[in-house]
């Protein structure tokens, strides 16, 4: 009977137990759940703090954005030839330097090199590895203002006061999709006639004492047709050079001294290998006095 005594009368020291506990725990809870509302209305009030405003909203993006001067971006949208605002804007293939197009075509009639970097663009033709930058000029456009609208004015001034018929901006055609086979992709719009077979390199040896004033070589590649002579070459040198007539040009090809009925192409078969370089028909020139 003891333990069965003893046993009953444990039962309600534990309900009273579990009962006091639950009830503590219940108070906790009722804590706790005071303590959580007293946090979240200090973070509520604290909502402009923690993000920087006073009156708890978010900072627009207008706030967040900086005006910038155009001086700051003038560096990068200006030819370094003209000293002007990028128009037609064409970038080397080789370097990725960029220019006005006007002014790296009239570049390259005298030079094949960039006149950035001074990296050689192509051997003969440079105009090959020159490439319109159209998404370069539109940025242009946006960030300087009316430069567009003025430069399609002077253009339209210019070819009016000679008669000639003002061009017509060029209007990108909708790609379509491909289907099939591929297309062929165009080649450069510069194409070398097949006419102009043979491509000279004239390097200059000197002047003798005497010769005058004469003006330095700007061109020294030519491309021209196999069929020009050698008298050909001199009167392209005497013109651009702008040679007294009392001056001799004597014209070299390895070791041997050229004559006026020699075409290029008779020299360049005769000589063979020995006067290419780089596919290039190399001829030496140089000024003398002629004997009186």
């Amino acid at each position: 009977g003891a333990p069965s005594c003893s046993g009953s009368r444990s039962l309600p020291f534990e309900f009273e137990r579990g009962r006091s506990e639950s009830s503590g725990d219940e108070d906790d809870d009722d804590e706790d759940d005071e303590e959580e509302e007293v946090e979240e209305e200090e973070m509520e009030g604290d909502t402009g703090a923690r993000f920087g405003t006073d009156d708890g909203e978010l900072d627009s993006d207008d706030d967040r954005e900086r005006m910038i001067n155009l001086t700051e971006l003038t560096p990068y949208i200006l030819c370094s030839i003209c000293k002007g605002y990028f128009i037609d804007a064409t970038t080397i293939t080789e370097c990725l330097h960029t220019f006005c197009k006007s002014c790296i075509v009239r570049h390259f009639y005298y030079s094949n090199r960039c006149p950035k970097c001074n990296i050689v663009v192509h051997q003969t033709q440079p105009l090959y590895n020159i490439r319109l930058d159209r998404q370069l000029q539109d940025i242009v456009y946006k960030l300087v203002v009316n430069l567009e609208e003025r430069e399609k004015k002077q253009m339209h001034d210019f070819y009016k006061e000679r008669g000639l018929e003002v061009p017509k901006p060029a209007v990108p055609q909708p790609v379509p999709p491909s289907r099939g086979r591929p297309r062929k992709v165009l080649g450069s719009v510069f194409r070398i006639p097949p006419e102009l077979d043979i491509s000279i390199l004239l390097e200059f040896i000197g002047a003798n004492e005497g010769t005058g004033n004469f003006k330095p070589l700007e061109k020294k590649f030519v491309r021209v047709s196999g069929e020009a002579t050698i008298g050909h070459v001199e009167k392209f040198l005497r013109r651009k050079m702008d040679l007294d007539p009392a001056c001799q040009v004597d014209i070299i090809c390895g070791d041997h001294l050229l004559e006026h009925y020699q075409t290029l192409r008779e020299i360049r078969q005769v000589i063979g290998e020995s006067a290419v370089q780089d596919g290039l028909l190399v001829l030496h020139y140089g000024l003398v006095v002629s004997p009186l």
